[in-house]
């Protein structure tokens, strides 16, 4: 019986959602042919839309994400901003964005384009992309050394070997941990002829695809052990350092560097390297890393960036 109820109540709130958002009937003459209360007809539509008998998405016109990114243009020494729609979801969120990115690849890259490859979850996802490409002979590159922790997945090497296969052409790895102990170790690793001419060849990358990190105790890099949940409060708190560009250089809301326990101890590529690669392309999916976006910018590395149309709104007030 009850079994029964539920169902008819279902059965009413689809009639009543469908006459309303559907065939544009009013509440006041929904509520006279229900025999109902025009409050109740508007407590049902509400019931209706969080008991997912209704989705409502507002999709952007493309008029109007032309209209954002010419503001970021305005605002930003940047060429291009990839705006994704709005996504709840993360990791949807992350795939559409992931998408914009595959997409502008797929138009913009020639035969023999190099291209450095950066780590983490959102520059992953744009080799995960499913849809056809066309092969062209391009060269990807690790930017950045790699670690042997949960999330290899998300490893430069790994994403470049799989941005090889998507889009074509080769991938070279970077032989060396992303991470060291300490600045000596990292100079050892430096005169390595193998790191040092890979190193090279991704200073010379024509485009680089790179991950834009914020603060947090559950952040990646808290995951793979490089800093303690202590060190990021420290650092955020005390220091003011709101974000990351490809993992570990830090700034600044002002886009400033700072100083953290990481200085000299990864081997990969800088923002100083990366601001003489002619384009910089910086995803961040993430709906919690506005400011951490507008700091980026604000570094003056970065050529394109691909994110949210929520981030984008957000970024385009603070930065008013």
């Amino acid at each position: 019986m009850e079994k029964h109820t539920v169902t008819q109540d279902n059965e009413l709130l689809t009639e009543i959602a469908v006459a309303y958002y559907q065939d544009e009937i009013t509440q006041e003459e929904i509520a006279k042919k229900f025999g109902i209360s025009r409050i109740k007809v508007g407590r049902l539509l509400k019931r209706a839309k969080e008991e997912g008998i209704v989705e409502i998405t507002v999709r952007y016109h493309p008029v109007f994400s032309t209209r954002l990114e010419q503001q970021m243009l305005e605002r930003f020494p940047i060429s291009r901003a990839l705006i994704a729609l709005d996504y709840q979801d993360e990791e949807e969120q992350r795939r559409q964005v992931a998408a914009l990115v595959s997409g502008y690849l797929a138009m913009s890259l020639k035969d023999d384009t190099v291209l450095a490859v950066g780590q983490g979850r959102n520059v992953a996802a744009i080799a995960d992309h499913i849809g056809s490409v066309a092969q062209k002979n391009c060269k990807f590159i690790c930017g950045i050394g790699g670690t042997h922790r949960p999330g290899d997945a998300i490893n430069a090497d790994h994403i470049s070997r799989r941005l090889a296969k998507k889009f074509g052409g080769s991938s070279e790895t970077l032989y060396a941990p992303a991470y060291v102990e300490n600045r000596a170790l990292k100079d050892a690793f430096m005169q390595n002829g193998t790191i040092k001419e890979t190193l090279d060849r991704a200073r010379k990358a024509d485009v680089a695809l790179v991950g834009i990190g914020d603060m947090n105790e559950n952040s990646y890099m808290v995951k793979l052990g490089w800093f303690t949940p202590h060190e990021i409060i420290d650092a955020s708190l005390n220091q003011g350092v709101i974000g990351d560009i490809a993992g570990y250089d830090f700034f600044n809301a002002q886009g400033q560097h700072v100083d953290t326990v990481m200085n000299d101890r990864v081997i990969g590529l800088s923002i100083d390297e990366l601001r003489r690669i002619p384009c910089v392309i910086a995803i961040a999916s993430e709906n919690t890393k506005a400011l951490a976006i507008l700091g980026a910018l604000r570094t003056g590395a970065i050529d394109i960036i691909a994110t949210s149309a929520l981030n984008i709104r957000t970024i385009l007030n603070m930065s008013q």
